[in-house]
């Protein structure tokens, strides 16, 4: 049960006078009903207050539950004097900014009230149909998002047409008819349902039914309620605490076990494993060979590394390397809407289309394709993509090209000269903090030059495979993966 389900059981208990026991030396009820009428009648015999039309008499089959012999079933109208407010012209200005205070819903705050922001003057109190409701009044607000909202004044104060006030007969507590009030809310909420603008009336609250207990179980329960309640809210508080820490665990966790991976610490070292050197020897001869093929241009040398930069220590068999050694970035186009195909020989993705369900991997589904005609625009499988620019660079998952296939333009792409590494230096791209490598205000943007040169520290290959075997048996106990579709991909044995 979690603390909102509590507070309302809490409360049903209270106005079904299952709360607190019962005091058979109350006097029950029915006498202080009975006064309670007396005083409307002298009320307005002395025309304090103007006659109400006669209630509708309660019948068994409304009561919605049994409550105890000294209770009484009443309705709302018979406990108290129920008024609605109004809003005097704004256009008057003589109305506004006097010493009167000026409620209206936003300023209730389902307790005391103790700060109402605008003030009207006693002209327009005297004008536009307004009551000054004394302290003590209970409020509820009658219109909108707000329908159900309560407030006990602690000053006299008046309100405008969307909230009513009750001003209780004596020996009515205040505080009882506030938790019964807060107790119906939802059951206010559903009576308010079917207009253009949701809205209960006044007809409608000082016609609901009001279990009326004697006065001196009124303050036991109220008291009961005042000392449980605030439980209630610390356990809410704690429950929301947890949900918020076990909604972050999995992130954390996964963010951890990366950081393991990527620093050494995840798999032990083989000294029978090739070393990188030899590996990124390799990269390097692809590289040239795409050059001097002139299926790539020559790049600028990347600055060397400095060990200043290197963020933290790596096995010996590893080396550090900028991502811009062992790939190269480039950026999406944007093919007219014209040139978008419902089917066609290339599939083409915008940034939408890496949001993911559940952890996938692979970027493949897609209904929208381009023909041959933008074949020197495609981008071979098993390319990284990534949003380069706006909101989605914080929000959107890194994704693999799962076939040759064309991408907007908002889109980054990194393709690497040795297929065999696409792995682990995948799973690194969900380490880099691409925060650290914006350029521009207006609209964020990844600078691929810093990115070329963000350092990756790279493994013997055969590390790499246990590594990225180890992650795929601990991140699901994350609940972060769920990844499919990795059996046909290359470099996996």
């Amino acid at each position: 049960m979690n603390a909102r389900q509590l507070k309302n059981a809490i409360l049903q208990q209270a106005i079904e006078g299952r709360l607190v026991p019962q005091n058979p030396d109350d006097e029950p009820a029915a006498a202080l009903l009975a006064r309670i009428r007396a005083e409307k009648a002298r009320l307005v015999a002395e025309g304090k207050i103007k006659k109400q039309k006669p209630l509708p008499p309660i019948t068994d089959d409304e009561k919605p539950f049994p409550i105890p012999d000294s209770w009484e079933w009443v309705r709302l109208g018979e406990v108290g004097f129920w008024t609605a407010g109004a809003t005097p012209s704004r256009d008057i200005k003589e109305f506004y900014n006097g010493d009167i205070p000026w409620l209206k819903t936003g300023d209730l705050t389902d307790g005391y009230i103790t700060k109402i922001p605008e003030n009207i003057t006693q002209i327009a109190l005297d004008k536009c149909s307004l009551s000054l409701l004394p302290a003590g009044s209970v409020l509820i607000a009658m219109y909108g998002a707000t329908i159900g909202k309560l407030g006990i004044l602690t000053y006299p104060a008046t309100t405008n047409q969307a909230c009513c006030g009750c001003i209780p007969f004596s020996e009515i507590y205040n505080k009882w008819i506030f938790y019964f009030l807060f107790s119906q809310k939802k059951n206010f909420q559903k009576r308010g349902e079917g207009g253009a603008q949701p809205n209960i009336s006044k007809e409608k609250i000082v016609k609901t039914l009001f279990p009326l207990p004697p006065l001196e179980e009124q303050k036991r329960i109220v008291a009961k309620l005042e000392e449980v309640l605030p439980e209630v809210e610390e356990y809410g508080k704690a429950q929301e605490e947890l949900n918020a820490l076990e909604a972050a665990l999995p992130d954390r966790l996964r963010k951890s076990l990366l950081q393991e991976a990527v620093q050494g610490r995840l798999v032990p070292q083989n000294p029978d494993d090739e070393p990188a050197a030899e590996l990124l020897a390799r990269i390097r001869a692809e590289k040239a060979r795409l050059v001097a093929e002139g299926k790539i241009k020559k790049q600028k040398p990347l600055p060397p590394i400095a060990d200043d930069e290197k963020p933290f220590p790596i096995p010996d068999s590893w080396e550090w390397v900028r991502l811009g050694e062992v790939g190269f970035f480039a950026g999406g186009k944007t093919p007219p809407q014209s040139d978008i195909l419902a089917k066609g020989l290339y599939p083409y993705f915008k940034v939408s289309d890496m949001n993911t369900i559940g952890n996938e991997v692979f970027l493949s589904k897609t209904s929208l394709f381009v023909d041959v005609t933008y074949e020197n625009k495609i981008f071979k499988k098993y390319a990284i993509v990534f949003p380069k620019n706006g909101g989605a660079v914080l929000t959107n998952k890194k994704r693999i090209l799962a076939q040759d296939s064309l991408v907007d333009l908002n889109t980054g792409i990194f393709t690497l000269f040795d297929i065999d590494i696409l792995y682990f230096v995948y799973l690194f791209f969900q380490n880099i903090d691409f925060k650290k490598i914006f350029k521009g205000t207006a609209l964020p943007t990844i600078d691929t030059e810093r990115l070329k040169k963000t350092l990756l520290p790279l493994p013997p290959l055969e590390e790499q495979k246990r590594i990225v075997a180890k992650l795929e048996e601990l991140l699901p106990l994350c609940d972060l993966t769920g990844e499919s579709g990795r059996s046909d991909a290359p470099g996996r044995e």
